[in-house]
């Protein structure tokens, strides 16, 4: 089932290469080809069983699925899921239902476009659901890949790209950070057979178990170094943010969607799965620094987004502000090896929900960005003003999503953001304490946004504003009952995500 999920979207790009050239129907058959994820992670999600009875006995995956590879590596193709990975599979396989049917100028290009987005999901899911490191890394690598075409293919401008070409090449180093660090946890796993000792591996749940790399020494640091170095590139944290704002801005409103809402929790997944899950002593004492750059990256994000005149880059700048959050409350959950468990559990809790609220809150704002550039031709807040009178659904989707993205209790991002804090304070008091402005001039710069885009006086350019239309609000609409629903009823998501949490933090 697992496997579908992965291998569906790639056979429909396929599919989509030989259909007639007409847009509504390729479309149509991308929409429904990049549901069948959807439907199958919710069969996932009703057949878990949150570590009881068919949970594996290392790191507690479920549902796996496991299959030679490269034997004489010790590398074989698994997959499985967990309390931290099922719902980020869950969020990518929606956010990519809504980024394909959301419409957007495909430049006389339909095929290749949603051809690109179906193997890009291919991509995503299977770094999710990836059981083995190396099966991990060649999912992580070909991400990488459908987006920079989506970019470089169907992005605004000349510019685009060049932010395409920055876009691959900061990440595809970061990449080959990583590919060091897998190589040497390997060849530090097992004995090897001359030996007589066990084999050496890339499934991660030995890994989990035997933690070849953790504590100290100069190997261990140097591949925690590694990955923190690409997962970091990635996530993105400051100073490796660079590549985003201009990615994000060049980028057609579906794609930044999904590098906001998909890939850049690749980066934060790695975090909890790679460097939590196999090195926690090595992570221990790195921790605190990672603690000290979330906040930087907290605080920096949220003050140059308040400055930013430009929709896009706005929204862009307040990634690096969230994901500033989940990293962390993941740095808290490391802090410390024994004791204040229920303090990390929650840190950690709060992390996973941030990246399933990101998702759904800056994808929607991606989307809605798109909307608007559709219609005006530009991104520059400025220019706008009085669009409540005349577009009341893009209004209330926006406010929706923006208050979310700020913190206001009853949506998604209160119960991330108020469980991380409450699991900071207790490892970390004074730089918890410290990022909590980060919530106050995150609240300043949605408000100012949504004062100067949609009060006021409506100039007399935009007197025939269209509202949102049939497709976009059921788009926007998919993902914001979802941040709605979290935020009034958390119980179900926190369930499964608490069922991951406990093996990371000794409960």
């Amino acid at each position: 089932m697992l496997t579908a999920a992965i291998f569906v979207p790639l056979l429909g790009a396929l599919l989509l290469l030989v259909l007639p050239p007409r847009e509504r129907l390729l479309r149509a058959v991308a929409t429904g080809v990049a549901a069948v994820p959807l439907a199958l992670s919710a069969v996932a999600w009703a057949r878990f069983r949150g570590g009881g009875p068919g949970a594996s006995a290392a790191g507690g995956f479920e549902q796996v699925e496991r299959v030679a590879w490269i034997p004489t590596l010790g590398a074989s193709y698994a997959v499985g899921v967990d309390g931290i990975s099922l719902p980020l599979v869950a969020m990518t396989a929606l956010l990519f239902v809504a980024a394909v049917a959301y419409p957007v100028d495909l430049r006389g290009r339909p095929r290749a476009y949603l051809a690109l987005f179906l193997f890009l999901e291919s991509a995503s899911l299977g770094v999710f659901l990836a059981l083995d490191l190396l099966l991990f890394y060649v999912f992580f690598d070909l991400s990488i890949v459908g987006m920079y075409f989506l970019i470089g293919g169907w992005g605004h401008g000349e510019e685009a790209r060049r932010a395409a070409l920055k876009f691959f090449l900061y990440t595809l180093a970061g990449s080959l950070a990583i590919l060091l660090a897998i190589l040497a946890l390997y060849l530090s796993s097992g004995t090897g057979t001359a030996t007589g000792g066990a084999a050496r591996t890339f499934d991660m749940a030995r890994l989990i178990a035997e933690r070849p790399l953790d504590g100290g020494g100069a190997l261990a640091t140097l591949a925690f170094l590694g990955f923190a170095l690409g997962f970091g590139i990635k996530t993105p944290l400051v100073p490796f943010h660079t590549w985003l704002p201009p990615a994000h801005v060049d980028a057609p409103g579906p794609a930044s969607t999904i590098l906001a809402g998909v890939l850049l929790k690749m980066g934060t997944y790695g975090f909890v799965r790679v460097l939590l899950g196999m090195m926690p002593a090595t992570f221990q004492r790195f921790a605190p620094a990672v603690a000290a750059v979330a906040v930087a990256s907290i605080l920096y994000g949220a003050l140059v987004a308040l400055a930013q005149p430009h929709l896009k880059r706005r929204i862009a700048y307040t990634s690096v502000n969230h994901m500033g959050y989940v990293l962390l409350g993941v740095a808290a959950a490391a802090g410390v090896l024994a004791g204040r468990e229920e303090a990390r559990a929650l840190a950690l809790t709060g992390a996973t929900v941030e990246m399933v609220a990101h998702g759904l809150i800056t994808g929607a704002l991606f989307l809605i960005s798109g909307s608007i550039f559709r219609r005006a031709d530009t991104y520059e807040i400025a220019a706008f003003g009085g669009l409540a009178g005349r577009a009341p659904a893009l209004t209330g989707t926006t406010a929706v999503a923006a208050f979310a993205s700020l913190g206001l209790p009853g949506l998604a991002g209160f119960v991330a953001e108020f469980q991380i804090f409450v699991g900071a304070f207790a490892v970390y008091p004074w730089l918890a304490a410290v990022g909590l402005l980060g919530i106050l001039i995150t609240a300043a710069l949605f408000l100012q946004l949504l004062q100067r885009t949609f009060l006021g006086e409506l100039p007399e350019r935009w007197a025939g504003w269209r509202d949102l239309t049939g497709v976009e609000l059921a788009s926007l609409g998919a993902l914001l009952v979802l941040v709605v629903a979290i935020g009034v009823a958390p119980a179900p998501l926190l369930a499964v995500i608490d069922a991951g949490v406990r093996p990371l933090v000794g409960r």
